[in-house]
């Protein structure tokens, strides 16, 4: 029997007002990446990554070092550390984003730090100006921590399927937009640009990340309207024939209006066996994708099991 307690319930209505505060704390990090990183395919410079106590950025250029910011969902703190040996730190408890922000600031500054940002959150519609929001002002250690720990479950996961693909994959890398995790694999080819709208996203932002043909998959904790945490799937182009794809996963669904598969994350934690059900579900709905979409399977798939 799988130990449950490693994956725990993680009902979004029970703290969706911290998902939200933790949401925009991620995009003021992540924009700060943004502005002192070089263009890297797909946006994976802005991307921040699972640490065995939360998330980080990669080093980022300052002077003649680096420095990096990471959230410590377990003893609940910011760090700012220099490649000079400086340390800032800044306790994470319930505060306004705009406070978060001012903090964050004010502490780049006294590290001689110059990081200056778009303020406008990023892929959230309707939203507040980042130093402006005194709107979002929450946050529950005990319900970000089990966010935390599901996250860490999913990147654990999640690496063991980015394993199975030789060709060209993304990293496992958490998206500070769109507040998931997700890995995505590519069949080399490229793609038509995408012809929809993300709110405060310009359209050849979303060129960029999708500038080629792609099956994607991942975790989100179920913001930003769906309203339930759960793993995800898609392919970019979509195929003929992928949304009517029959699965073996009797728990996962095509989800229209998100154009996506959808495995429930309660269904994962429930299961006898939480990481066969979803390497499964991962697995096939990628090999409907590249079956339908004419991949060259042989050169980009590991041999001698999937």
């Amino acid at each position: 029997m799988a130990d449950h307690s490693a994956w725990p319930e993680l009902p979004l209505s029970a703290w969706s007002e911290s998902c939200e505060t933790l949401h925009r704390w991620t995009q003021v990090v992540g924009k700060i990446q943004l502005a002192l990183t070089p263009l890297v395919n797909h946006w994976w410079n802005v991307t921040q990554l699972v640490t065995a106590r939360g998330l980080t950025t990669p080093p980022l250029p300052f002077a003649d070092g680096s420095f990096s910011i990471a959230f410590d969902f377990v003893e609940h703190r910011l760090s700012i550390l220099t490649s000079a040996g400086a340390c800032e730190e800044l306790p994470l408890v319930a505060m306004s984003v705009a406070d978060f922000y001012a903090e964050v600031m004010a502490r780049l500054q006294r590290l001689n730090i110059k990081a200056p940002i778009w303020t406008m959150p990023s892929e959230i519609a309707n939203a507040l100006a980042l130093d402006q929001d005194r709107q979002h002002a929450h946050y529950d250690p005990v319900w970000v921590g089990r966010f935390w720990q599901a996250l860490s479950q999913a990147d654990r996961v999640l690496k063991a399927f980015r394993a199975r693909f030789i060709g060209k994959v993304s990293p496992v890398h958490f998206f500070w937009g769109s507040f998931d995790l997700a890995v995505t694999r590519f069949s080399g080819r490229t793609a038509p640009p995408p012809t929809g709208t993300t709110p405060n996203v310009a359209a050849w932002v979303m060129q960029e990340a999708y500038s080629h043909e792609v099956t994607s998959c991942g975790f989100w904790p179920g913001n930003g309207g769906y309203g339930r945490a759960a793993f995800y799937a898609y392919a970019y182009p979509e195929p003929a024939g992928y949304a009517a794809t029959a699965l073996a996963t009797a728990e996962a669904f095509y989800e229209q209006e998100l154009g996506q598969f959808i495995l429930p994350y309660e269904a994962v934690r429930a299961a006898p066996d939480p990481d066969r059900l979803l390497l499964g579900f991962l697995q096939e709905t990628y090999a409907a994708a590249a079956a339908l979409a004419h991949w060259d399977r042989q050169a980009l798939e590991r041999s001698g099991g999937i």
